[in-house]
């Protein structure tokens, strides 16, 4: 599969392009998202082979609140620009990855537009999870259910054929015309298993190496990362153990995620998860760690260890944001990409990794770990590499195979016996 081989670079369109936090539909397409064009020469020479792009339907206001899910958002341009974008990332051989928003929709959704005028008699109703004995805020004269309670989101009825066929027709739209390699779906873990399975094989008929990514921020990814489900899904499991490991001093947290999820009885060994610091739902990571000198260290462990690594666009060069009073503090615009020591640094690693089928596909093994030191091998058969991360403000000694070894302070280095 491609994606185990890519790395990613993750943007929020809606934000990256300085778009308004609401969607009036009347203002002409704007064409901002051509602005990504500007951002190609940075995308390549940080190593990144595939962009993830948050949503980019025509939506309410920040995006997970479709409305139209055969249109890019007025804010963002037209179709016709978007499939240009396409085509051009594609020509620089970057793979392109879009947001599947299939949960719930933006209350100016067209079904849901026509229970609000006809209530009851909606030929809709049933696309909905309705209840025409209570109220809602809005005052429709019924409620229902919304996305973890919020009623701005709209949940869809994914057991309801006519809603699945809807939602199947609109990706097969975005790989027949766009030629999209891949979707990212929105709180996967919340998503019906059939409607997983049928959307997986209408996307493998049009396209055989079709990736599905899906967004689990708990439980048991095997749940839905397996075969015939999702190819891959976001590890917010090793997320919480890098920089709670690095803020704390104490890599035996990320020792105990790591041989959970990957050592030789790992529940998650053999699947290529989803990989990140931060992420337009999160604080970003120059904003959560303490001490910035463990910054190029754990962006090291991101590209080392088992996973599909991908970067925040802006935080390659230790961008900040503290995601408190609204998702905008985390969701920015940039005039342009910078390049800084720990953009260089990232470079580096994400070039190494993309020419390594042992950091693709290989396998993990902890050999030693102390509070700031964790020192392990990746390998194929009799194929390894060897790594040593040192969190700390001193050298840590390695004695190792009858060879000491010295780890310099805050560094991730590739050892060689």
């Amino acid at each position: 599969m491609w994606a185990n081989k890519s790395s990613f670079y993750h943007i929020y369109p809606l934000g990256f392009c300085g778009c308004t936090p609401n969607n009036d539909y009347t203002c002409p397409p704007t064409s901002s998202i051509l602005k990504v064009y500007d951002w190609i020469p940075h995308i390549k020479s940080l190593g990144c082979n595939a962009v993830y792009f948050g949503p980019v339907f025509e939506s309410v206001a920040h995006g997970y609140d479709t409305k139209d899910y055969f249109k890019i958002d007025c804010r963002l341009g037209d179709n016709q620009d978007f499939k240009a974008l396409v085509s051009k990332l594609h020509s620089c051989d970057i793979k392109v990855v879009l947001d599947g928003v299939f949960n719930h929709v933006g209350r100016d959704f067209f079904a849901f537009e026509d229970v609000k005028h006809y209530k009851a008699s909606s030929q809709y109703c049933s696309w909905f999870k309705l209840n025409f004995n209570h109220n809602n805020r809005y005052n429709d004269g019924f409620c229902y259910e919304g996305w973890d309670g919020c009623e701005d989101l709209v949940k869809l009825n994914l057991t309801n054929p006519e809603v699945k066929e809807y939602l199947l027709s609109a990706v097969a739209y975005w790989i027949d015309e766009f030629d999209i390699d891949g979707l990212r779906l929105d709180v996967a873990h919340y998503l019906t298993p059939s409607f997983i399975h049928e959307l997986r094989s209408m996307c493998l008929s049009r396209k055989s190496d079709f990736w599905l990514l899906g967004e689990m921020v708990f439980g048991n990814y095997n749940r839905l990362v397996n075969p015939g489900m999702l190819d891959s899904c976001t590890n917010y499991e090793l997320y919480k153990a890098l920089y709670s490991s690095c803020n704390d001093g104490n890599l035996h947290e990320l020792s105990h995620t790591l041989n959970r999820q990957f050592g030789a009885n790992g529940i998650y060994r053999g699947l290529n998860l989803y990989s990140f610091l931060d992420n337009h739902d999160v604080s970003r990571i120059a904003s959560v760690i303490k001490n910035p000198l463990r910054l190029k260290p754990l962006y090291g462990l991101l590209y080392t260890l088992p996973g599909i690594a991908s970067v925040y666009y802006g935080s390659e060069w230790g961008a900040t944001g503290v995601r408190e009073r609204s998702d905008s503090e985390v969701r920015n615009s940039f005039d342009a990409p910078q390049t800084t020591d720990l953009t260089t640094h990232i470079s580096w690693w994400t070039n190494f990794r993309n020419n390594s089928k042992i950091l693709s596909n290989g396998q993990y093994q902890e050999l030693e770990v102390r509070k700031e030191l964790l020192f392990f091998k990746r390998y194929i058969g009799d194929e390894e590499l060897y790594f040593g991360v040192n969190i700390g403000a001193e050298p840590q000694e390695i004695c190792y195979k009858n060879h000491n070894i010295s780890i310099p302070a805050y560094s991730i280095e590739i050892i060689n016996f």
